[in-house]
């Protein structure tokens, strides 16, 4: 098993933990990747772009005047598409643009993220992220500790004093490890985890 080590908030050692070789040290496959990060963007798109038919405009069904006569074409209802105010012929309807990625290729993909940032010194180990009050301040000078620009911090349960202490900080985002996915992971520089979220990671990944 690989080991890492674990700071506390002041980038003191306090101890190692070991990491699965079957999340953390796996091949990376960068299709694989692609492939589950495009389906996490496209099913962020709402699809909701959408027009009435010419059964759906409100309007009476009467004929708009007689069919002969008048020196004109022959006319239907106030609600054929070739009219103003009528329907649209053809047009969009909501849609999702999500496409499926079995759970087997997410779960692969997720350990592939992390094997990336393990093998690239991008991951933080860190006891605990408690911070004794609401400041942003104090915040920045824990990431500068480590000195790391861009960030994703994963925590086990709701850290008020984190969430709120980083939300003015545009380069770092804050989750619990319920949320972690790949793209979030691929677009960060750096992953922070709190070390009591690695075994529920690890398990989640592997059952």
């Amino acid at each position: 098993m690989a080991v890492i080590d674990v700071y506390n908030i002041q980038k003191e050692k306090i101890s190692q933990v070991e990491l699965r070789d079957d999340v953390f040290q796996i091949p990376i496959k960068k299709h694989i990747l692609h492939e589950v990060v495009i389906a996490q963007l496209n099913k962020r798109r709402s699809g909701n772009a959408s027009t009435k038919t010419r059964s759906e405009v409100k309007g009476s069904g009467m004929k708009l005047y007689r069919q002969k006569g008048t020196g004109r074409a022959r006319v239907g209802t106030a609600a054929s598409p070739t009219r103003r105010s009528g329907g649209i012929a053809l047009g969009p309807k909501p849609r999702k643009y999500g496409g499926k990625v079995s759970k087997k290729v997410r779960r692969r993909a997720l350990c592939m993220a992390l094997t990336d940032k393990f093998a690239n010194d991008q991951l933080v180990v860190l006891e605990d992220i408690n911070l004794e009050e609401i400041k942003t301040k104090r915040f920045v000078e824990v990431m500068n500790n480590f000195d790391v620009k861009k960030a994703l911090i994963v925590t086990e349960m709701k850290n008020e004093n984190l969430e709120k202490s980083s939300k003015n900080v545009p380069w770092v985002k804050v989750m619990r490890h319920e949320g972690l996915n790949v793209y979030d992971i691929l677009t960060h520089d750096h992953l922070i985890l709190e070390k009591s979220v690695i075994n529920g990671i690890e398990e989640a990944l592997i059952s």
